[in-house]
């Protein structure tokens, strides 16, 4: 157990040596078993911040996202947290001004994650396999750069089938009715 935990710390460090030494735009931390981001990594990475403009978090254990997390990547522009437990996100994602893409499948969520819908910048919302019922359709129409929201596996209620295809002016994807995901384990 213990030599499993030092060698996921020394991939962990690793990648984002990589990342600071390289000058790279992005932090790739998938597959890692993170149970939350680790603070160390503010600190290792404080003067290459700005520059990270893609972060993957995908298949780890992350329950929640932090505060210090989003004002520290306050300039990313893509935000990969699938196949995780997070089943909301921090008031603080309305200060992601330049995101354009976040995923989100493969999660807990049971509510649509309403700070999306303050992002000007944001193009592809992808909500894939989550236990979503409900969709602040209004809300997502007004959105101008919006062009694809995946809602695919979700237990989606019927009102929401029935308002959104008129209102909204970019992809919506859907399973087809009665065909929801079986629930995770």
């Amino acid at each position: 157990m213990e030599k499993k935990m030092g060698e996921a710390v020394a991939r962990v460090a690793r990648k984002v040596n990589e990342t600071v030494e390289n000058g790279a735009d992005s932090l790739d931390l998938a597959d890692c078993k993170l149970m939350m981001f680790p603070i160390g990594i503010y600190k290792v990475m404080r003067n290459v911040t700005e520059g990270i403009h893609l972060i993957t978090l995908a298949n780890n254990e992350l329950k929640s996202v932090t505060s210090k997390f989003i004002t520290t990547f306050s300039q990313m522009r893509e935000l990969n947290l699938e196949g995780n437990y997070l089943h909301r996100l921090p008031e603080e994602m309305r200060t992601l001004l330049h995101l354009k893409v976040i995923n989100l499948s493969r999660n807990k969520f049971r509510h649509f994650p309403e700070q999306l819908t303050t992002l000007k910048a944001l193009e592809t919302i992808n909500l894939e396999e989550n236990e979503i019922t409900d969709v602040p359709v209004e809300k997502l129409s007004s959105m101008e750069s919006l062009q694809s929201v995946n809602l695919k596996s979700n237990p989606l209620n019927e009102e929401v089938r029935v308002i959104a295809r008129p209102l909204i002016k970019f992809d919506l994807l859907v399973s087809p009715m009665g065909a929801h995901a079986a629930p995770q384990a």
